[in-house]
């Protein structure tokens, strides 16, 4: 896909580019976003910066793989970034995060709502997730901020610095936005917790036999 550019109430969402080598580069050096974010060197160098802006964004773009933007405000300065990286057709996951200047103004929350609704209405989106570190209170916050449903813990769901720790995940659909489908959702008329009381209230369990 050609890249594109989305625009909000306050901010300009577009691809990056090497003149925002500089920027990421300043961002990237706070210790809470190292911790957070798995995929982020520690420590992060020019040359992740120069690497991020010059070859792995375009590159998502180009096979369709991620789509990174960064949320610029009118002056240039940037705020944050998005991405919303595809697991598989109508599959999507968001990943964000804040410059630390800039956090607890709602940037990240309304660039990634332009994001969902880009990637509902332009890429056929019929799921979205979102994921993050147990104890990561602020991407959480934001997640719920979106709409999205918080499904429950991953055990060992992401890999962070030679270990793996547990992740939340949490979906957002279409219908949560009042946005129509691609596909008709039909969901689960017995919720998991419901499917395990019958099972515990129904089954008889009896011991098995060893063949003769």
């Amino acid at each position: 896909m050609d890249p594109v550019e989305l625009t909000t109430e306050r901010l300009l969402l577009r691809p990056v580019r090497p003149d925002d080598t500089e920027a990421v580069l300043a961002a990237a050096q706070d210790p809470a976003i190292q911790r957070w974010i798995s995929s982020f060197p520690s420590p992060y160098l020019r040359e992740h910066a120069e690497t991020f802006v010059g070859r792995t964004a375009p590159e998502g773009w180009a096979d369709d793989s991620m789509y990174t933007f960064g949320a610029f405000l009118p002056a240039g300065e940037l705020t944050g970034m998005l991405s919303l990286a595809m697991r598989g057709p109508g599959h999507g996951e968001l990943g964000y995060w804040a410059a630390r200047e800039h956090r607890g103004r709602g940037y990240v929350t309304e660039a990634a709502s332009a994001v969902a609704r880009w990637a509902f209405t332009t890429l056929s989106v019929d799921r979205l997730e979102w994921r993050a570190e147990v104890g990561n209170g602020a991407s959480r916050a934001v997640a719920e901020r979106l709409g999205f449903t918080v499904e429950g813990v991953l055990r060992a769901g992401v890999g962070s610095r030679g270990v793996r720790r547990d992740s939340w995940v949490g979906s957002l659909l279409p219908s949560d936005l009042g946005l129509r489908s691609t596909l008709p959702y039909l969901p689960a008329r017995t919720q998991p917790s419901e499917v395990k009381a019958q099972v515990g209230e129904d089954c008889r369990w009896h011991p098995l036999s060893s063949p003769s």
